[in-house]
């Protein structure tokens, strides 16, 4: 049976340009902050604060039961790491920054990656630059008439050319006034299968890339995705709609930081 797929209106794009853009704002907003010897609960609690003041709440507090208003994974972590006090960012560290903000019933929702400090690894800095360039590879593979499994594929493919590899136990999906709706949108797979995309359809793209293999397991929190082999992992994403010819991309940053390093 084939799910329920909501293809929105021009009405409906428009409010998700707004709830894009403040996610969007909210990435640009904390990138000075992403420094040595700050800790993540800081980076969450300016995060949140910036989102309410924008009279927007965070999207991941309590969904779920999910105890914090983003989700920060640092090195080995893939994805849905808990911030807290504790965690301490270090020179050489990379951090993946997610939020969702909720902005009059709609989400918005993107993450990047960070390099903190001057002194990157040169597999890290790999690493995010392979990663960044899979997620342009999957949003290139946008438009009517193709398929999920043409978006898997080309993320797949530009990874797999890299030397790295794609995390399958998580996925992208559909998103607007519910956070997560179909269609998954798998970051692996072979071109032409899955679903056809029809303008309308708006959904994320977040590709997780593993520096080593792509197996993962789930800490006893309940939420901490993190690599079994403890090697690197990075992720972007971005929420975007189909339009004819392509898609349109809610989510990318009014300053240009796309990636890092970022022009502070």
């Amino acid at each position: 049976m084939r799910p329920h797929i909501t293809l929105h209106t021009a009405s409906d794009f428009q409010s998700m340009r707004c709830a894009g853009s403040l996610a969007a704002r909210t990435l640009d907003f904390i990138t000075p902050h992403v420094t040595i010897g700050c800790n993540t609960g800081d980076l969450d609690r300016l995060c949140e604060e910036y989102i309410r003041a924008h009279d927007a709440i965070p999207a991941p507090l309590h969904y779920r039961g999910f105890p914090k208003a983003t989700c920060i994974s640092v090195n080995h972590v893939v994805c849905h790491g808990i911030p807290n006090d504790a965690k301490i960012l270090h020179e050489g560290d990379i951090a993946n920054i997610d939020v969702t903000v909720i902005l009059d019933g709609w989400h918005g929702d993107s993450s990047r990656m960070y390099w903190v400090g001057d002194k990157v690894s040169v597999a890290a800095e790999r690493l995010t630059r392979i990663t960044h360039e899979s997620l342009l590879a999957g949003i290139e593979a946008v438009r009517p008439g193709n398929t999920t499994g043409d978006i898997g594929a080309a993320i797949q493919r530009h990874a797999e050319k890299g030397g790295a590899q794609v995390v399958r136990d998580f996925c992208g999906h559909g998103i607007g006034r519910s956070f997560h709706e179909a269609p998954n949108i798998l970051h692996y797979g072979k071109a032409g299968e899955g679903l056809e995309l029809r303008c309308g359809m708006i959904f994320t793209i977040e590709p997780m890339i593993n520096q080593g293999k792509a197996q993962v397991k789930v800490l006893p929190d309940g939420w901490t995705a993190v690599t079994r082999d403890r090697k690197l992992s990075a992720q972007f994403e971005h929420t975007l709609g189909v339009v004819d010819g392509g898609c349109e991309v809610f989510t990318l940053s009014p300053r240009g930081w796309h990636n890092p390093p970022y022009a502070v």
